[in-house]
């Protein structure tokens, strides 16, 4: 197999994790603001040493490719590069919300259905449906949230709402089948899970050529201006 290195930084949190041969060596995530741009490679400086590794002895990087925050993906995306480039090796790509999917799939006792939810700003969020095998029926998408979404899917089965933009469609998607749960499932042990069937099966992105799924267009808004 490789040794691989795991990069989530799509939201908040900055996190990093190392794989040896499909086996977990250590992950470190930070619950802090804005920790990406300055903490990022440090930490994966650190933990690839406590691993007993350097970086030369990397087999490829992955990193969650979004959707998410723009600024987080960028930087995450960019360190991914640098060390792929710098060491000729692999650039992994994940879906944050499967990455997500994997989390939570440990505490699906019920065989629920699985929706992750990104924050996207009002009540707009980035989702996916995923089966209880983690089978993809509905494809990552921004789902503007009303009392009749994903409708669809809860009048057959239980879903399991979950992430970061969960909490605030909670009042709002009122079936009797949705069930919502706020557990920290977002770090890149996660990534590390689908990067390993990803390295195994040759899937890899052009390092040169590669840009994050940021789903939507980044807009800068103009200040209004000041009335006199």
């Amino acid at each position: 197999m490789a040794l691989i290195l795991s990069i989530e930084t799509a939201t908040p949190i900055c996190s990093v994790a190392v794989y040896n041969n499909n086996e977990l060596l250590g992950s470190q995530t930070l619950y802090m603001e804005k920790s990406h741009s300055g903490m990022l490679t440090p930490v994966i400086d650190t933990l690839i040493k406590q691993c007993g590794f350097n970086m030369s002895d990397l087999d490829a990087v992955a990193v969650s490719g979004g959707p998410g925050s723009y600024t987080g993906l960028r930087i995450g995306v960019s360190t991914a590069k640098g060390i792929c480039f710098s060491l000729d090796i692999p650039l992994i790509s994940v879906n944050t919300l499967q990455a997500m999917a994997v989390g939570m799939q440990k505490y699906n006792t019920q065989n629920a259905l699985l929706c992750p939810m990104l924050d996207a700003r009002r009540m707009e969020v980035y989702s996916m449906v995923v089966d209880e095998n983690l089978m993809e029926l509905e494809s990552t998408r921004p789902v503007v949230v009303d009392e009749l979404s994903y409708t669809y899917f809860l009048n057959d089965r239980e879903i399991i709402f979950f992430g970061n933009g969960a909490g605030k469609c909670r009042e709002v998607i009122t079936h009797p089948n949705a069930k919502f749960i706020e557990l920290p499932v977002m770090n890149a042990e996660n990534v590390g899970v689908i990067a390993n069937v990803k390295f195994s099966e040759q899937e890899f992105e052009n390092v040169a050529y590669y840009e994050p799924y940021y789903l939507k267009e980044f807009r800068v808004s103009t200040p209004k201006a000041k009335q006199i």
